[in-house]
């Protein structure tokens, strides 16, 4: 024990010394604030539709689902946010987890068995990288968004399967992938393409994801991972695909068969969601406009979706940075390593179509002054 102690405090220290100490402090409501932090970006999490419909679920479910859902922890809530998620995405079945990070756990250990190569992008989710570490397949990065040097991996591979692993908008930089080519190169070399939309969904392709805008929605070769934490303001996550893949899921994902089931107030609130998705195409809209107005006033090139990344000089800076915009009232997203996948600290600002125009141009801009102010302080 004395020896384990030791190395909790040595690395504390080291922590303290790199300036990665992390807090999980609640947020305060007694003043109001502008959230640039949130993945909220449809602002559908204080949606009073959700709340409704996650009250008649408590009320029809009670609170909890009591059970692994192959037990008898499925109930109509999950049904219908299954049945949800197909119609927004367009894909054939859908099959919904306890949490998006679960759902990645799931289809890569269920998919990713001896005799499999996992072709991973370098910058892909801690969630899939776990995924991939604990499949029991040969597991290769590929450099970021490099489809030549995966064309090179895959016209290599002396393995019978193979799994492509990507995400369709990066969370750190807010960039795409080029879903088409790379679906296509995986078409090419009988490749399985698993595309994590967890910032796609609700965002991408008015809201449908970037795999439908595609057109690749029901191909057989693409798999689609997303979370209901995000754009659709709930909790939970999803493996859509087709109707033999989600066979395989409920048969042999173990984050799926030995879990609890997603709670019903969290499921029948996502379906609200998705539903919102499809009949409010002007909210996904606004993502994009407030994401050019950040974009343009921190002298950014526009990313692809909801997040834009602003680098700074050091961890430290990045601390300091998104404290003095908290106590003017602008929350950030401050991401320091090990979260940043080139070690390069930022501040993450995601676009909320809650805002409007003029509370998105006060909040950029101060962000903008504190960066500068920041610059100066050197």
């Amino acid at each position: 024990m004395q020896a384990m102690q030791q190395w909790l405090v040595k690395s504390a220290r080291l922590r303290a010394e790199r300036g990665i100490i992390r807090h999980a402090q609640p947020l305060t409501t007694d003043r109001p604030v502008l959230d640039l932090a949130s993945n909220d970006y449809l602002g559908l999490a204080d949606d009073p539709r959700l709340k409704a419909a996650a009250i008649q679920a408590i009320q029809r479910y009670g609170t909890g689902a009591r059970a692994s859902r192959v037990v008898t922890g499925t109930v109509g809530a999950h049904v219908d946010l299954e049945r949800e998620l197909c119609a927004l995405t367009g894909q054939p079945a859908a099959l919904v987890f306890s949490s998006g990070y679960l759902a990645n756990l799931g289809v890569l250990t269920a998919l990713g068995r001896p005799g499999t190569l996992i072709l991973a992008d370098e910058h892909i989710h801690a969630s899939l990288v776990d995924a991939a570490r604990l499949a029991r397949g040969v597991v290769e990065t590929f450099p970021h968004g490099d489809l030549a040097a995966l064309r090179t991996a895959l016209a290599g591979r002396t393995t019978a399967r193979a799994i492509v692993v990507i995400e369709s908008i990066y969370s750190v930089f807010g960039d795409a992938a080029d879903v088409t080519a790379t679906a296509a190169l995986c078409a090419d070399y009988d490749a399985l393409l698993v595309v994590d939309e967890a910032h796609g969904v609700g965002v991408a392709g008015a809201g449908r994801g970037a795999v439908h805008a595609a057109g690749l929605a029901g191909a057989d070769h693409v798999v689609v991972t997303a979370t209901m934490s995000k754009a659709l303001g709930a909790q939970g996550g999803a493996v859509l695909g087709s109707l033999l893949l989600r066979e395989q899921l409920v048969n042999t994902a173990r984050s799926f068969i030995f879990d609890t089931g997603l709670a019903p107030a969290s499921a029948a609130a996502a379906a609200a969601a998705c539903a919102i998705v499809l009949t409010e195409p002007e909210r996904v809209a606004t993502i994009g406009h407030n994401a050019g107005l950040i974009a343009a006033i921190c002298k950014l090139p526009r990313a692809a979706g909801a997040v834009q990344s602003l680098p700074v000089s050091s961890a430290d800076a990045a601390v300091r940075i998104s404290d003095a915009l908290r106590e003017s009232g602008v929350l950030v997203g401050c991401f320091r390593p090990p979260s940043v996948p080139d070690g390069v600290s930022r501040l993450r600002m995601t676009a909320n179509a809650n805002l409007d125009a003029n509370q998105v141009t006060r909040a950029a801009t101060l962000v903008a002054a504190a960066v500068a102010a920041e610059s100066d302080r050197k």
